[in-house]
């Protein structure tokens, strides 16, 4: 098969990238080298939600189902960019955002939070990003979508203090997807989302390589 197009929706992932408060420091560092041993070799001491990630609904539901028990197609479908680069610090993207979009909306699509809050990626104003308010992921879900990304720290409130996205997401054991990059360079229609996360034995979430691409 071949590919249009394919863009990187990933976050490097090293030992500056920015966690959410509380989250394991990252520590990515030799183990290995070729003038020592031969070969190269990595620590990867990393958190199941450092860079660019989903969550499993286990991450927040003891009933939830685990990263390894999720079926393939959760991580996979096709993208609806909802455009939200118009947002403030600490701003809400609400109903009336995302309304123009919800007729490209049902089961299997995925849902495409562009803030454009990566540029702020090396400053303290990547914790302070946009989010997403409840009652548009309770319209979402409604109509069908189980899978929702996000170019930003966290798909909820920047204070940390409260959670109901992923409350309602998880409930119904779908994805969340966080610390996306490069929402902007989607510019063809219907695009293929991939994200597939690592095969965690009873994760709570992983790192995943994602991409988008024109088929």
């Amino acid at each position: 098969m071949e590919f249009k197009r394919i863009v990187d929706l990933t976050l490097p992932l090293d030992n500056n990238i920015p966690i959410f408060p509380g989250d394991p420091e990252p520590n990515v560092r030799p183990a290995t080298t070729i003038e020592k041993h031969g070969y190269n070799t990595s620590h990867l001491d990393i958190g199941s939600h450092t860079g660019t990630h989903v969550d499993a609904p286990f991450h927040f539901r003891k009933e939830g189902k685990t990263i390894d028990r999720l079926p393939l197609e959760s991580f996979i479908g096709e993208g609806v960019l909802i455009p939200a680069t118009n947002k403030k610090s600490g701003e809400a993207i609400t109903v009336e955002d995302a309304a123009p979009y919800f007729d490209k909306l049902g089961p299997g699509k995925v849902v495409l939070f562009h803030t454009g809050w990566t540029k702020y990626l090396e400053e303290e104003e990547y914790f302070n990003h946009p989010y997403v308010d409840i009652e548009v992921i309770v319209k979402m879900l409604e109509l069908g979508v189980r899978t929702f990304f996000i170019d930003a720290l966290n798909i909820d409130p920047p204070n940390g203090e409260q959670f109901p996205a992923h409350e309602a997401i998880t409930v119904v054991n779908g994805i969340i997807g966080e610390n996306f990059t490069n929402f902007d360079q989607i510019t063809f229609n219907k695009p293929l989302i991939i994200a597939l996360p690592l095969k965690v034995a009873n994760g709570d979430g992983s790192p995943v390589r994602a991409v988008a691409m024109e088929i």
